[in-house]
């Protein structure tokens, strides 16, 4: 199935020359010119890029830019990295070399420029360490605006998803 992106948004995508990671998506509400900045860190990209988007990209920009939660209402940018950057979406296997070799410079700087960091990687990621290693990069001030999903995103409901952080 191909999932769109939802109308009024403008998204830019930064690949490896490659074409074998993708380090970020940025989505813009082009409805608001100022806002927040949400930062999700999910687990590793698919497919989404500039032109179509896949479930869990779609239903974030539906959360975020739609559903007119609270939470959200001040958001405008959504800036979506990962754990691994490697595309791939069956039998993803998450080792070291799945990271790819810019992929916490990307982290890092999602990190910095968003008001609100939204783990969305989902309860049964299995891959701890890793992790653990993107959340001792969050500075403690962000700590106050770090929540995270009660499932993935490919997975979740608009009612009651998003809660706050606990590891």
């Amino acid at each position: 199935m191909i999932y769109r992106h939802i109308p009024g948004v403008k998204v830019k995508a930064q690949f490896s020359v490659c074409k074998k990671f993708r380090y970020q998506l940025t989505i813009n509400n082009t409805k608001k010119a100022n806002g927040d900045s949400l930062c999700v860190i999910m687990q590793n990209p698919s497919i989404a890029n500039t032109e179509i988007a896949d479930k869990s990209v779609q239903f974030l920009e539906k959360l975020v830019f739609e559903k007119e939660l609270e939470l959200f209402n001040n958001v405008n940018t959504i800036i979506i990295v990962n754990q691994f950057a490697r595309i791939q979406t069956k039998y993803f296997e998450g080792k070291t070399e799945d990271i790819g070799p810019v992929n916490d410079i990307h982290i890092r700087n999602a990190i910095d420029l968003s008001d609100i960091i939204l783990i969305a990687w989902g309860k049964t990621n299995p891959f701890l360490k890793r992790q653990q290693d993107i959340l001792s990069i969050i500075p403690s001030i962000k700590h106050e605006k770090l929540l995270m999903t009660k499932k993935h995103p490919s997975r979740g409901s608009y009612k009651n998803f998003i809660v706050p952080f606990s590891n």
